[in-house]
C-alpha cells in the first residue's frame, strides 16, 4: 500500500516528474515534428493552471454552463434490492452534454483559445467526448473535427447527430478495428499535418505529457465535490469508491478526491467483455503488460511484437488497449484495485438502475455499477459504495434495445421483481 500521506507527496494532487512520468509510466514518445508543439502546450498549461483569470472563467462556466456541482444521490431502491452495502451515485450524467467529458473539454477549449488556435481536433468512441468538445468549440467559436470509428458511428448514432448539429465535422475511420484505437491513430495523423493552428484535445488521461496531468486536473473537480458532498450527506467518507476505466478520465477525476484517504477502498472497473480470451475484452490492467502507445507508456494489451491487440467492449468508450499512466502507477503501488466487469454485468446494471431508480446509465458507467452491485451484496449493511455515474445512457438506447432486448432481461429474473 501507499505510504501515509504525511510521509510522501499527496496522491490527490500528485504531479508527474519533469519528463512527464507517473512512476514508470507516461512520458512523451513523439516524432521530432511534435516535440516543440507539445512543449508549447505544456508550457501554456503550466502558465494558466494557477492564473486567477483562467480559473475564474472556467469556474464560472462550470457553474452556469455545465451545471456544477453535480449531486450525489442515494440509490435506495437499488440498495434495498441488492442487500448489503448502500450504493450512492455521483451524478455526472446530469452535466450539460450528459457526461463527465465536458469537465476537461471546457478546459482544453479555453486553453486552445488562449493559445490562439483556430481548431480543436479529437477522437471519440462512445461519442461523449466528441459531443462535449463540439459543444465547447461552439461556445468559444472554434472549428472542431472529431474522428470516430465506423463501428462506433453505427453504435452511437444519436451522438453523431449531436456533434453534427453542433457544427463539428465527424470524420469516419474505416481501418483496423474501426473503433477507438483507430480513431486515435487517425486523429494524431491529422494533427501532425497542422499542429500550428490546431490543438489536439485528447479525450482521456492518456497520450503524451502533459495530457494525462492536464485532463486529470480538469476532472479533479468531481473528486473534490464528491468528498465534500458525501461527508455532508452521511457524516463520513465512503467505504468504497468505484468508477469504470477505459482510458480512465472519469475514474481519475473521482479518485483524486480520495487517494490520500487510505481508509477508503478504491476500485477501477475495466471492461471484461465476453471473457478473458484475446480480442474479447479491453481489460488492460488485468491482462496487459508495460508498453508504448500513442506517445506514452502504460499497461498495454499487446502481441509478442509489442503491437496493440484488437480489443472489445459493449461500451464504445472503454474499448481501448491502453490506460492512463497514473492509473498504472496506482496499480503498481497498490493504492487502487483494478477489477473486471463483463458485458453481462453492465447490461444487468443498465436495466436495474433504469427500472429501480428511473436513471438510464451509459454502458460505460454500467460497468462500475455492475461491479458495485455484485460487491454490495457481499458487504455489511453499514458499508457504503460511491459509484461515479459518469454518463447517461441516451446514446446507448437503440443499440441495447436492438441487441439485448428487454424480454431477455425480464426472463432472467435479475434484480427487478
Amino acid at each position: 500500500m501507499a505510504k501515509n500521506k504525511t510521509e510522501q507527496q499527496s496522491l490527490n494532487t500528485m504531479q508527474p516528474d519533469k519528463n512527464g512520468y507517473f512512476g514508470n509510466y507516461g512520458g512523451a514518445y513523439l516524432p521530432p515534428s511534435l516535440e516543440g508543439v507539445m512543449k508549447e502546450i505544456a508550457d501554456s498549461y503550466q502558465s494558466i493552471k494557477e492564473d486567477p483569470a483562467f480559473i475564474e472563467e472556467l469556474t464560472f462556466l462550470q457553474q452556469t454552463y455545465t451545471g456544477r456541482p453535480s449531486p450525489i444521490y442515494f440509490a435506495k431502491r437499488l440498495s434495498d434490492a441488492v442487500g448489503g452495502a448502500k450504493i450512492y451515485l455521483k451524478r455526472e450524467d446530469l452535466n450539460h452534454t450528459g457526461s463527465h467529458k465536458i469537465n476537461h473539454c471546457l478546459g482544453e477549449a479555453l486553453l486552445a483559445k488562449r493559445m490562439g488556435k483556430k481548431k480543436v481536433i479529437a477522437e471519440t468512441g462512445a461519442g461523449q467526448h466528441g459531443v462535449a468538445l463540439a459543444t465547447a468549440a461552439a461556445l468559444l467559436g472554434l472549428e472542431c473535427d472529431i474522428y470516430m470509428g465506423d463501428i462506433d458511428i453505427e453504435k452511437q448514432a444519436p451522438n453523431v447527430r449531436r456533434m453534427q448539429v453542433l457544427g463539428a465535422k465527424v470524420v469516419p475511420v474505416s481501418r483496423g478495428t474501426k473503433t477507438l484505437k483507430d480513431a486515435v491513430d487517425a486523429a494524431f495523423e491529422a494533427y501532425m499535418e497542422d499542429p500550428v493552428t490546431t490543438m489536439y484535445a485528447i479525450g482521456s488521461v492518456v497520450g503524451p505529457h502533459p495530457f494525462p496531468m492536464m485532463v486529470r486536473d480538469f476532472q479533479s473537480v468531481v473528486g473534490r465535490e464528491a468528498r465534500e458532498q458525501f461527508l455532508a450527506m452521511t457524516g463520513h467518507l465512503p467505504h468504497h469508491v468505484m468508477a469504470c476505466v477505459g482510458g480512465g478520465s472519469n475514474a481519475m477525476g473521482i479518485f483524486s478526491g480520495f487517494l490520500d484517504d487510505t481508509e477508503v477502498n478504491i476500485y477501477g472497473v475495466e471492461p471484461g467483455g465476453r471473457g478473458p480470451a484475446k480480442g474479447d475484452n479491453a481489460a488492460t490492467m488485468a491482462y496487459g503488460k508495460p508498453g508504448v502507445i500513442h506517445g506514452f507508456s502504460c499497461y498495454l494489451l499487446q502481441d509478442a511484437e509489442g503491437q496493440p491487440l484488437p480489443v472489445y467492449s459493449i461500451a464504445s468508450g472503454l474499448d481501448y488497449p491502453g490506460v492512463g499512466p497514473q492509473h498504472c502507477h496506482l496499480k503498481d503501488i497498490e493504492r487502487v484495485r483494478y477489477v473486471v466487469a463483463t458485458d453481462r454485468d453492465a447490461l444487468v446494471a443498465f436495466y436495474d438502475l433504469s427500472r429501480l431508480e428511473g436513471i438510464i446509465p451509459a454502458l460505460e458507467s454500467s460497468h462500475a455499477l455492475g461491479y458495485a452491485i455484485k460487491a454490495a451484496a457481499k458487504m455489511k449493511s453499514e458499508e457504503t459504495i460511491l459509484v461515479n455515474l459518469s454518463g447517461r445512457g441516451d446514446k446507448d438506447m437503440d443499440y441495447v434495445m436492438d441487441h439485448y432486448p428487454l424480454e431477455a432481461y425480464e426472463e432472467q429474473k435479475l434484480l427487478v421483481k
